[in-house]
């Protein structure tokens, strides 16, 4: 599949080792929101059963991934994007398929406004983690920046 015919989803799969090693699915990818999942597999597990905190932080952070590429996907030839920190709460003990839904925190035009005025901008992006019964899992902000080329 060409890459102009590729999704989000599939972009990242391909690119990103790490979303392909946890069969991560993307269900959906756009500037107001993402939503990627997580699927209950034994060898990702933790000592009480479920998935590992790292596997849920990596879904989290690829959830947050997919929601900056489709809002600023335009913007790749000049800048990349790059988490710059992240802070994650585990709230509730996360079993079988989890989901972590990612909304940016602050408005598009805003940021690519701070880019062409030269600025490297940066912009929190929010996760939610929850278990299929709708629980709340988790709780994570990570900070992204459009770095400029050169």
């Amino acid at each position: 599949m060409s890459a102009a015919r590729m999704t989000i989803g599939e972009m990242l799969a391909a690119a990103v080792p790490m979303a392909r090693t946890l069969g991560l699915r993307f269900l959906e990818a756009a500037p107001e929101r993402a939503v990627v999942v997580l699927p209950d597999r034994a060898d990702h597990h933790n000592h009480v059963g479920g998935p590992h905190a790292g596997a849920v932080f990596a879904l989290g952070e690829s959830a947050g991934g997919a929601l900056v590429l489709a809002a600023f996907g335009d913007q790749l030839a000049r800048a990349v994007p790059l988490a710059v920190r992240a802070e994650i709460a585990y709230r509730k003990l996360a079993m079988g398929t989890v989901t972590a839904t990612a909304t940016l925190g602050r408005p598009v035009a805003e940021v690519v406004a701070e880019l062409d005025g030269g600025v490297r901008p940066e912009f929190p992006v929010s996760i939610v983690i929850r278990r299929e019964d709708g629980a709340v899992t988790g709780e994570m902000t990570v900070v992204w920046t459009l770095r400029p080329h050169g």
